[in-house]
């Protein structure tokens, strides 16, 4: 175990009994947590605002911006935490992979990674040899974004080694990433290798914007639902407990209690390891493969009903999710009977964090979501 020093949010005690972190550790809570996927961004005004004249990359890339457009949704909607804003391909940027993202098209690569010989060239960057220098704006921005939220946690973010992988392998987006999955199988060595690099990029990414001060991370697969559950466990959740791996050891310790009849706790009772959720899209069928990986909670997207996804998880497992982003636009009164379907079926999980099942559509209106918080926040179980 690494402990984070006594000023990290975590050992200090200012976001550790937050509610959000102590339902992501399983601990139900009376007034459910919720955040939502792409607060920060499109949907809002000042966002769109104050990225005028900047590029994505260059906005993820300033400090003082990023930590601005993390902090925004939080001070309009009251959500119960921060998501470090941020875009899945930066890492890939830091390490020196030239990409840019385009306006309407997504992340777009100068140089495809699509044999072997693509594999050794990229691998020759050595993702142990990114010193601090590279990680110091996204540090910076941490530390800027949580001197500003006071006990209201961060969360890190970080995009999973196969979606990694696949935007390489691809050149840019893809519907099926088919390029993806069969440099997989016709080279299963060269596939090996590129998921231990993008395992690392990421697992470093993480790793930096916990020690800067985030109180949880996120692992993001936008693609793994183009994955069969064997393909998911032969190929890819190694990488993904990888990556995983490389923030599990970080831990703090809870502030020591009285001891009850002279006897102290035990070690397990005062330490707690940084919660760790993982997050995939059309997902439904490797949710138990994507908790094994090494995460505390899972998060569930949108096609499957959270009291099945905790089923699946044998209702051992916290979840998060999973309100449809589609209904963001229908009438309130709809909208609000979805709203109180998903936080009834969450009661089937040990904890429930309320969330999207997707990102928040750029169209949305931002007072929807400010409302769906003051109904999660208001909610009581029958």
């Amino acid at each position: 175990m690494t402990s984070l020093g006594p000023e990290h949010p975590l050992s200090s005690g200012r976001t550790a009994s937050s509610r959000l972190v102590r339902a992501y550790q399983g601990e139900r809570q009376e007034v459910t947590p919720v955040w939502f996927m792409r607060q920060a961004g499109r949907s809002l005004p000042e966002y769109r605002e104050l990225r005028v004249g900047t590029r994505m990359l260059d906005a993820c890339l300033d400090p003082a911006m990023a930590s601005e457009i993390t902090l925004q949704p939080v001070r309009r909607h009251k959500v119960d935490a921060g998501i470090f804003f941020s875009d899945i391909v930066v890492p890939l940027k830091l390490a020196g992979v030239a990409v840019e993202i385009v306006p309407g098209k997504g992340p777009v690569f100068e140089q495809p990674v699509r044999t072997a010989a693509d594999v050794d060239r990229l691998t020759a960057i050595d993702p142990a040899s990114l010193g601090d220098e590279v990680f110091a704006p996204i540090q910076e921005a941490v530390r800027l974004t949580i001197a500003e939220l006071g006990e209201t946690p961060l969360i890190g973010f970080a995009g999973a080694p196969f979606t990694l992988a696949a935007y390489l392998v691809e050149g840019g987006p893809s519907k099926d990433h088919i390029r993806a999955r069969t440099l997989m199988h016709a080279d299963p060595e060269a596939w090996a290798r590129l998921m231990a690099w993008t395992a690392d990029i990421s697992g470093a990414f993480l790793r930096a914007q916990v020690l800067a001060g985030a109180s949880a991370a996120q692992l993001f697969d936008s693609w793994a639902g183009s994955l069969s559950l064997h393909d998911y466990t032969t190929h890819v959740a190694p990488a993904s407990a990888r990556a995983l791996s490389h923030v599990r050891d970080l831990a703090y310790e809870l502030a020591r209690p009285q001891a009850a009849k002279g006897a102290e706790p035990s070690i397990d009772e005062l330490v707690r390891n940084v919660p760790l959720v993982h997050f995939g899209v059309g997902t439904g069928e490797l949710l138990k493969a994507m908790h094994e990986v090494g995460a505390d909670t899972v998060g569930v997207d949108y096609r499957i009903p959270l009291d099945e996804a905790s089923r699946r998880l044998g209702h051992v497992v916290p979840v998060q999710g999973n309100v449809d982003p589609a209904m963001l636009d229908a009438p309130w009164e709809v909208l609000e009977a979805h709203v109180r379907d998903v936080l009834d079926r969450g009661r089937e999980a040990p904890a429930h964090v309320l969330n999207l099942g997707h990102g928040v559509p750029p169209e949305t209106d931002p007072t929807v979501l400010t409302r769906v918080v003051e109904l999660v926040h208001g909610w009581r179980p029958e």
